[in-house]
């Protein structure tokens, strides 16, 4: 997927300008905060439990290299095979390789942020083998040739009748009406169970590793990652560095935190555990299991003043909760990760320089992290960011210039407070007669969408004063 975040506000006005996708929005950003509010409630111990995880994460990166050698160690010994990728390309060469040593020509995959981020999909189609995305909402948006808008669900831009039109479209099964979703699920189960059948290689992702045994972990809501584990001959988890955890019970730790931040729901349909090929005595399941481990700059961003990034489950909480990424949606974000914690991560990833913009989209709220459940200070790091972008002078001219004088300003006290005075004054006698102004020098991004309010005729700190000669008179 090619990175295109500097387009941010372009893209995020054509959002807004689309009623129908802000609808879709509006809709996840009342239903979801309201039903993640009941779920955790009903935990009892949040605070606790995300205190708990969030040292687990802590000791785990302090010592990550143990951790991930333990993780290797075991995953070996069960008859699996362990790779290490330092960027997208070498990834994408794994897997591939992997693939050709098989003479594969069928792929189903899973849903993975992780071959989003490399673009594994588009670089094995490059090469000849055919590639299906088997998550449902994978599925929709790769034949309406999209990226995932939401890192939960891919595909929750898109209405019923979108679906609908797209499947006519897309599969040739004759004239059916497709009138309700439950027709719409058994059709792309219907086209997905051959796929399943006829996969030579199942690419899944995952949701943490253990180091203590060697397994990886998947939470899924539709069993499709069963599936491609145990049918293709076949497996490959995808996984990035920093998804390693020590123990099993660290992993159902996080489980909790992680289910209810994404869905509200108590449990995930599926949380599966994967651990190395067929053995004698078993049933079904791989000839070859291999794991294939992604950096891709995290090495650069652990021990750094954004490590804290790392502890991300990928659960979408901050999404579901940020009315930036409400208001302006996914795709605005112009690559893999939207929201609050893409706005940190992507410029961690991809470089400043290709997204400097997105630090700058939010609000400040703080709501991204009361409810992140592995505690990360969203709002610092954005900070982090933005100072960043001024420093290396990556921010428009006037913006840092803005900056600059109102810095000047605040070490000179009393000139500050005669400037804002005739300020607040003149906006007054400019607005009194409507109680607003309908534009603003130097704000028209502000008053294009709606009124400014018209002061009072007077600063704070004039009507305190105003109001302490009074009392005093009294």
């Amino acid at each position: 997927m090619k990175q295109d975040s500097l387009q941010f506000l372009n893209k995020a006005h054509d959002h807004m300008a689309r009623p129908e996708l802000r609808q879709h929005m509006d809709r996840l950003g009342v239903t979801l905060p309201l039903a993640r509010e009941q779920a955790i409630a009903q935990l009892g111990n949040f605070e606790q439990l995300r205190e708990h995880v969030k040292n687990i994460k802590n000791h785990t990166l302090e010592n990550l290299d143990y951790y991930l050698t333990r993780y290797e160690e075991q995953v070996i010994q069960r008859g699996g095979k362990v790779h290490w990728a330092r960027n997208a390309d070498e990834f994408n060469g794994i897997v591939l390789d992997i693939c050709k040593k098989h003479d594969a020509q069928r792929v189903g995959k899973g849903k993975s942020m992780v071959t989003e981020e490399t673009d594994l999909t588009a670089h094995l189609q490059h090469h000849g083998l055919e590639v299906t995305e088997t998550d449902l909402g994978e599925y929709i948006i790769q034949l309406a040739e999209e990226p995932p808008s939401h890192i939960v669900s891919p595909a929750f831009h898109k209405s019923v009748n979108d679906i609908r039109e797209l499947f006519l479209e897309k599969h040739d099964l004759g004239e059916r009406e497709l009138a309700d979703p439950d027709s719409l699920v058994q059709e792309a189960r219907q086209i997905l169970r051959a796929k399943f059948l006829a996969a030579d290689v199942g690419i899944i992702g995952a949701n943490a590793l253990i180091a203590e045994d060697g397994r990886s972990m998947l939470v899924t809501n539709e069993g499709n990652g069963d599936l491609l584990s145990t049918l293709p001959k076949v497996h490959i988890v995808c996984a990035t560095i920093d998804k390693v955890l020590p123990r099993p019970e660290d992993a159902t730790a996080l489980l909790r935190l992680l289910v209810r931040s994404a869905t509200a729901a108590v449990m995930s349909a599926y949380t599966s555990f994967y651990c190395g090929p067929r053995g004698e005595v078993d049933l079904d399941g791989p000839e070859e299991f291999h794991v294939v481990l992604l950096d891709n700059r995290r090495s650069d961003i652990l021990g750094s003043q954004y490590e804290e990034m790392l502890r991300c489950m990928r659960c979408g909480a901050c999404l579901n909760h940020c009315p930036i990424y409400i208001g302006a949606g996914g795709h605005a974000y112009g690559w893999v990760y939207p929201g609050p914690m893409g706005s940190v991560l992507t410029p961690l990833l991809t470089g400043l320089e290709q997204s400097h913009t997105l630090p700058n989209a939010c609000t400040a709220c703080g709501r991204c992290a009361e409810v992140c459940p592995a505690a990360i200070p969203l709002p610092d790091l954005l900070r982090d960011l933005r100072a960043e972008e001024r420093e290396r002078g990556l921010s428009p001219l006037h913006w840092r210039l803005g900056l600059k004088l109102h810095a000047w300003l605040a070490r000179l006290p009393r000139l500050y407070q005669v400037l804002t005075g005739l300020i607040v004054r003149l906006l007054h006698l400019c607005g009194r007669r409507r109680g607003a102004l309908r534009s603003l020098l130097l704000s028209n991004g502000w008053t294009q969408v709606r009124d400014f309010p018209a002061p009072q005729g007077k600063t704070f700190k004039q009507q305190w004063k105003q109001r302490q000669r009074e009392q005093s008179r009294e």
